[in-house]
């Protein structure tokens, strides 16, 4: 295509004034000469915070459809979560399904849970148990005591408790309590990303997470 003359595109102007009437955004995108030099006349005053304001409206826009995508994101997450542990009826069975869930619908790579009870369980649980006086618990002193989980790279201790030989490959992980349903535990998801989990993360979904299992986990217990 060739190029335009601008004597062209002035002529068009003068034979449609009406033109910039039709097509106000435009006026965002020219800068007009003011003919008193450096001063500021009222109207390309008005002009340019219009632009500025424009500009801000935009960014806030934007900031709200990207907040939504990721509630409608994070709900479907959930969702997925809990259909993973109602539609079995062994906490074997949910074991199984979260560690899919969670690898497919929450990008982690390690999923682990520890119950603390003194209580006796089959051997195949064994694993998912730990007496309250545990040493090692004492490395999760504040998730238990304040009920809010925590996110970033595990200390050493921790990963060691929580994901066994898989330890040195968890760069981030949340720690999650259950202590606020019917059962006392810990969950936790890892993940080899070391900024997976920030610790700057919000808890929400998490808590609302830890809520979900371990009260489904609690009715398969009663069971045992």
């Amino acid at each position: 295509m060739s190029e335009i003359d601008s004597s062209v595109v002035a002529s068009y102007l003068k034979q449609h004034p009406e033109f910039f009437n039709e097509h106000l955004d435009l006026l965002e995108h020219i800068t007009v000469p003011h003919p008193s030099g450096s001063a500021v006349s009222l109207i390309s005053k008005q002009l340019e915070l219009f632009r500025q304001r424009h500009h801000e409206m935009e960014v806030q826009l934007n900031s709200l459809i990207e907040i939504a995508r990721d509630n409608d994101n994070s709900a479907n997450q959930m969702h997925e979560l809990t259909l993973a542990v109602i539609e079995v009826d062994t906490l074997e069975a949910a074991i199984e399904n979260l560690n899919v869930v969670l690898a497919e619908c929450f990008l982690t790579d390690f999923f682990s849970v520890k119950i603390i009870s003194a209580g006796e369980y089959p051997p195949a649980l064994a694993h998912l148990f730990v007496a309250p006086d545990c040493a090692e618990l004492t490395h999760f002193v504040k998730e238990l005591s304040s009920n809010q989980a925590s996110c970033g790279k595990p200390t050493l201790a921790q990963a060691q408790f929580l994901f066994g030989d898989n330890a040195l490959d968890v760069q981030s992980c949340a720690i999650i309590p259950m202590s606020f349903t019917e059962i006392e535990g810990l969950l936790a998801i890892g993940s080899r990303n070391d900024s997976r989990f920030h610790y700057s993360m919000g808890d929400l979904f998490l808590i609302q997470m830890s809520e979900i299992i371990g009260t489904r986990f609690a009715s398969f217990l009663k069971g045992i």
